[in-house]
């Protein structure tokens, strides 16, 4: 395991007490009983799948334990299929299992998939227990590990099930990042380069940069996860329920869940932060379509996810993705619809993203008809 080494923190001021930091560097896990001890558990046991378990459980348990708390283990196989009833309901029995009281922690060890599963196991759990997010990989470190969403998917759409649980602490440890393989570094940086499409042109503009230094494990690494923290963090705040604001979080989204849904969750297809980042092209083109974003950007930013190894193009989906009213009919269970209308998020340029509902379905099946054919 890496030593610890100085980490940036990032506070999360949610009111009634629930507030919370994000702390990101490298060496994070090796110290994590202390912090965790100092939530006032009596125990703290692991969800985590697999292949993480085999990395970074025993160290994890190690500092646990050492810190004076009871442990646990729950492993779940890795992947996106793990977020299914089956799997929700094996992680409730393997807590109950190993005892674990309201006053108790869940640790969700890995990607997105076990923090969704396991952050919507203890919102479940006895009515609700704490956690803590331990993300180890870099889509989770940016995005999924804070806010407080968490689910699982269903046969007719991702995340439909659900409920809105904050973390009590949020330990990014870089370091693990090492271990992950070029594919999953690229899926995770979809999600990076999403927080400066939405909001932020010159962090769009940093990345273009310093891209390569965030793969190879340099100091632009632990940057670019602040600045991304940060700015989801800012936006749970003003907008936790995702009321209005966070929605622009799921720029690329009402695409790329499409995607993963007709790919049947299949990670060797399609991960999904490679259905984001499709996604984002789609949405930054479907916006130059409808006049709404110069050319030059949308070209700009599918060139900058292509430079990053990401695919673009539905033509990039393996094995498909079916037609345009196949494509629609998945985004029609997306969380944004209301009252049946879809709801996009789309761009007046990088950087300048916003929320546009009651899309005309039509204009969206041409403009998938001619994105199939391209």
């Amino acid at each position: 395991m890496s030593k610890p080494s100085p980490h940036l923190t990032v506070h999360v001021p949610l009111d009634g007490g629930r507030d919370y930091d994000i702390l990101i560097g490298r060496g994070l896990i090796a110290g994590a009983g202390g912090r965790v001890a100092a939530l006032k558990g009596r125990a703290a046991v692991i969800v985590s799948d697999e292949t993480v378990a085999a990395l970074y459980a025993a160290p994890l348990r190690e500092s646990l334990e050492a810190a004076g708390l009871r442990s646990g283990l729950v492993t779940v196989p890795p992947g996106e299929a793990s977020k299914s009833y089956g799997c929700f309901a094996a992680v409730c029995d393997g807590l109950l299992a190993h005892k674990v009281e309201r006053g108790d922690l869940v640790v969700a060890l890995g990607g997105g998939v076990v923090g969704d599963l396991a952050g919507f196991a203890a919102a479940s759990l006895r009515r609700g227990v704490r956690f803590v997010q331990v993300p180890t990989s870099l889509l989770a470190q940016v995005d999924s590990s804070v806010g407080g969403k968490t689910g699982i998917n269903s046969p007719l759409g991702k995340n439909l099930i659900g409920a809105f649980h904050q973390p009590r602490l949020v330990l990014a440890d870089t370091a693990t990042l090492d271990t992950l393989s070029e594919r999953e570094m690229q899926a995770g940086y979809a999600e990076v380069a999403k927080y400066g499409l939405i909001g932020d042109a010159g962090f769009f503009d940093w990345c273009e940069a310093h891209w390569a230094g965030i793969f190879s494990g340099g100091p632009e690494r632990d940057e670019a996860v602040a600045v991304c923290c940060r700015a989801k963090a800012g936006v749970v705040v003003r907008d936790e329920r995702e009321d209005g604001e966070r929605a622009l979080l799921n720029l690329g989204h009402t695409f790329g869940h499409a995607l993963e849904r007709l790919t049947g969750y299949d990670g060797a297809r399609l991960v999904h932060g490679e259905g984001v980042a499709i996604g984002l092209a789609l949405a930054f083109r479907f916006s130059a379509r409808l006049g709404l974003c110069p050319g030059q950007d949308a070209g700009r930013v599918a060139n900058h996810l292509a430079m990053a190894g990401l695919p673009t193009t539905l033509a990039q989906v393996p094995g498909g993705c079916g037609d345009a009213d196949a494509l629609l009919d998945a985004m029609a269970q997306d969380k944004k619809v209301r009252d049946g209308a879809l709801t996009f998020i789309l761009a007046r340029g990088i950087g300048k993203s916003f929320i546009a509902p009651g899309i005309d379905r039509a204009e969206v099946r041409a403009f998938l008809q001619d994105e199939l054919a391209a």
